[in-house]
């Protein structure tokens, strides 16, 4: 398979499984459910989410539009749960559309911006868009786990459940 091909992939599976999750599960949540604190990274269910949308939009500016932003990663966008919830579920869409303008060279680039210390970074451009993906899927699956811990069913989100009912058309 294809570079392109394969982050085409990657990003239909990013929106899919993100989609999945909120939608059969996290926006079932109580708030005290949805607030309080599992152990998690960023602690809770709402502050994961919030994180996981931060991330989305620093790695695409730094992708897509060459910027840089400098926020952090436990910014909380949006305090209330629906307009979370709404914004990650648009911000992951934006991922497929401008994956479908890369040239293939463009995979063997490189990849240049700016931490939030100031740090200039260069890295290899494939390795740091597959990133992108990873984040997202180490953080969905800290959320399945704590559903579970609440004992409320995690969903299915594995990648190759995706690759089964695209291959069944």
């Amino acid at each position: 398979m294809s570079l392109p091909n394969y982050f085409a992939s990657l990003g239909r599976y990013h929106v899919w499984a993100t989609h999945t999750l909120l939608d059969a599960n996290l926006k079932g949540l109580s708030d005290a459910d949805w607030h309080r604190d599992c152990g998690l990274f960023f602690r809770s269910v709402h502050r994961t989410v919030n994180h996981l949308l931060v991330a989305d939009n620093i790695w695409y500016a730094r992708f897509a539009e060459g910027r840089s932003p400098r926020i952090p990663l436990d910014t909380e966008l949006h305090a209330e749960r629906a307009a979370l919830c709404e914004a990650l579920g648009a911000a992951v869409t934006r991922w497929s559309p401008w994956l479908e303008t890369l040239a293939p060279e463009r995979y063997d680039g490189e990849l240049v911006y700016t931490r939030n210390n100031g740090e200039e970074v260069r890295i290899p451009f494939a390795p740091a868009l597959g990133h992108v993906f990873n984040h997202a899927t180490h953080h969905r699956g800290q959320l399945t786990a704590a559903l579970t811990a609440m004992v409320q069913p995690g969903p299915e989100i594995d990648w190759v459940y995706l690759l089964q009912q695209e291959a069944k058309g």
